[in-house]
């Protein structure tokens, strides 16, 4: 099967661009594949490639017929399965991004990452998506709406009590004038003086009463079903934060605990350290064992992990086999020092599968620190902690990189 990749396989003369024109972020066929790539190799692919690319250019901006969205829903299924990546809404949001040509800087990365024969990988994606500028607008937005939800509810609680509490008075004013009313003038005595009117009147004074009692009483049920409710999006939060394998923190947490952090180091001048580790070689476990082991495997690492966390020391589980930790008040010697820590002491642990009882030997993790110096740019540490734990993969793995 030919591959109907946006991007080149062969590097271009000179090098990788920063940045590719859009006509090479765009579709091609197998016959201007071949044409653009011979013209690069010959110094002329700007006039021979250019026609080819500016027709697929045309069907992928058409996406929103059905031609262009079939078209755009292979390049995706394609490249998703070339690059052996999880079908996830996360992955095939930034894919689609990438090869629709929605994100011009996206489609340049995957074009800078093909050409120079990198692989396109989960834990790549995983950095893409971590390093988008918009993932913590995103987050505020959504942490916002939850704030004014949870902010509705309260306010219509608040009020359901003082209707409840005022109607309450005013049904117990009301029931002693009744009863006053009543002793005064009872029904049947007094002559001409009690009228049938002054009856009336009583008898739709207690209709009245018993009318705002019900009331009162559908208050009661909306002020519990209010609270209930107010439970229930706590709870909600609660699990919206939590990863339901390891139980951590998940990435959710992670990116509001980080700019929380960051406004605290801004506001206090405290130093603010970001890591990322690895489980080395978590595929061959998978494929050796299985993906329950390697659920398992998981669980135990973020038990080590997690047991190393405290007030200034946060984990999360980033996503697969990722983790994430903030050091709060930790300059990068220090945060260096506590990560090594945490890994010889998963590194001297020796795990067996209790389901099966073999004996998954010595599993350890890579780690990147990095110092989140630019308070202006501060998502510029994930990338740099990110570089240096690619760098503790590189250098043999179980070891932890410091940028």
């Amino acid at each position: 099967m030919v591959y109907p990749s946006n991007f080149s396989r062969r590097r271009p003369p000179g090098g990788i661009p920063a940045r590719l024109p859009p006509e090479a972020l765009s579709a091609r066929g197998k016959g201007d594949a071949g044409a653009a790539g011979d013209a690069g190799a010959a110094g002329d692919a700007g006039a021979v490639g250019n026609a080819g690319a500016g027709r697929d250019a045309a069907q992928a901006s058409d996406r929103h017929t059905p031609e262009g969205r079939r078209a755009l829903l292979e390049r995706v299924t394609a490249f998703t399965i070339e690059h052996d990546l999880a079908v996830s809404g996360a992955n095939l949001a930034l894919i689609c991004n990438a090869l629709s040509g929605s994100s011009v800087e996206l489609a340049a990365s995957f074009a800078a990452r093909e050409a120079a024969g990198e692989p396109i990988d989960q834990r790549w994606l995983d950095t893409m998506m971590r390093l988008d500028p918009e993932i913590g607008g995103r987050m505020a937005e959504l942490e916002k709406l939850m704030d004014k939800l949870e902010y509705a509810v309260l306010r219509f609680a608040q009020t359901t009590k003082t209707a409840q509490d005022e109607t309450s008075g005013h049904r117990g004013a009301l029931g002693a004038q009744i009863e006053a009313m009543t002793v005064a003038h009872p029904a049947g005595q007094g002559g001409s003086e009690a009228l049938p009117e002054f009856d009336r009147l009583i008898e739709m004074s207690r209709a009245m009463m018993q009318r705002i009692e019900q009331v009162e009483h559908a208050m009661e049920k909306s002020q519990a079903e209010t609270q209930e409710l107010r439970e229930n999006l706590a709870r909600a939060r609660m699990e919206a934060d939590v990863d339901h394998l390891t139980r951590l923190p998940n990435r959710r947490a992670f990116e509001r605990r980080f700019a929380a952090a960051v406004e605290e180091a801004r506001a206090n001048g405290t130093k603010l350290c970001v890591a990322f580790c690895d489980v080395d070689r978590f595929k061959s476990i998978n494929d050796t064992y299985g993906h329950d082991a390697g659920d398992r495997i998981l669980c135990a690492i973020a038990g080590t992990l997690g047991s190393h966390a405290s007030d200034t020391v946060f984990v999360a589980r980033h996503g697969g086999e990722e983790f994430a930790v903030l050091l709060q008040g930790f300059d990068r010697d220090a945060a260096w020092r506590k990560l090594d820590g945490m890994r010889r002491a998963q590194a001297d642990k020796q795990l067996l599968d209790r389901q099966s009882g073999r004996p998954f030997g010595k599993v350890t993790f890579s780690a990147g620190v990095a110092q989140v110096a630019d308070l202006a740019d501060p998502r510029s540490a994930l990338g740099r902690a990110d570089a240096a734990l690619y760098e503790a993969k590189k250098a043999g793995r179980n070891s932890v990189i410091a940028d």
